[in-house]
């Protein structure tokens, strides 16, 4: 989780957003705008009753109504940031991946897919267009999205997917000071850290599977897991420090789950 990571947003394979289906979108808005700040502007009309979250001026993640007639869990969903997303619609359906929804534009914003990889992970693609805002708030913005992690059964299996689509390099998160005995990659595009893979072996959700996390910045993390309390959130694991952060993992009152880490704010 780096700096260059968040400035650098657009370049293809990088996290660009991040989006969540609810079944209550007022109460939804609410709970992140009490835990983040968020302020919301509303569209693009294509995705049905769906606000856009702005954290700092920023236009950082989505929010919309879950449509009744799916059984999918509430999650948070990343967006990587493609220069083509009906290009990479195609690398994605090439390399053993589905394509759910799209390639289709989003108003006058851009172009996006939903898809899932080969394991079954969600995940979005998102082709900008001249829309100012959108996925480019610096690094300590609080309440924008800093990193998404892909929790897998193991890393080395899932990455030959992202590799193929995004152009990835990896390294093992050994080197960089971790557990040498963790099963983690992190994604690199142009020598840049954009994502990670964890893999965590028999202990990955039954009810779940393979599915990716998206961590917020936040100014002071054991005082946003106790908001997150405050709100009727649930607290998966408690606050910890890490090489990149102070972090913990939550959930909102839907079950939505996601990690909330404390980065140091960028110069202006």
């Amino acid at each position: 989780m780096t700096e260059a990571a968040t400035r650098q947003r657009r370049n293809p394979g990088a996290p660009a957003w991040a989006s969540l289906m609810v079944h209550g979108l007022e109460a939804g808005q609410e709970f992140y705008r009490e835990l983040f700040g968020w302020e919301y502007r509303t569209g693009p009309q294509q995705l049905g009753p769906y606000v856009r979250a702005v954290a700092d001026g920023h236009e950082v993640a989505g929010l919309g109504t879950k449509a009744t007639d799916r059984q999918l869990p509430v999650a948070w969903l990343p967006y990587m940031a493609s220069d083509d997303a009906d290009e990479t619609a195609g690398l994605i359906r090439e390399h053993g991946g589905t394509v759910a929804v799209g390639p289709l534009d989003a108003d006058s914003a851009g172009r996006m897919t939903i898809a899932s990889d080969t394991l079954g992970a969600a995940f979005g693609v998102w082709q900008d267009a001249t829309y100012p805002g959108l996925g480019i708030a610096p690094v300590g913005v609080r309440g924008a999205p800093v990193w998404f992690e892909l929790i897998t059964r193991e890393a080395s299996t899932a990455v030959k997917f992202y590799e193929s689509v995004f152009g990835y390099e990896t390294e093992a998160m050994g080197s960089a000071g971790m557990d040498h005995g963790m099963d983690y990659l992190t994604l690199y595009r142009d020598g840049v850290a954009v994502a990670g893979i964890h893999g965590v072996g028999q202990s990955l959700p039954r009810d779940r599977g393979p599915h990716w996390r998206t961590y917020f910045s936040v100014e002071d993390t054991d005082a946003a897991v106790r908001r997150v309390r405050e709100l009727g959130g649930q607290v998966v694991r408690e606050p910890q420090d890490s090489p990149y952060g102070r972090v913990a993992a939550v959930a909102d009152p839907e079950g939505a789950r996601f990690s909330v880490i404390r980065t140091e704010p960028s110069p202006r």
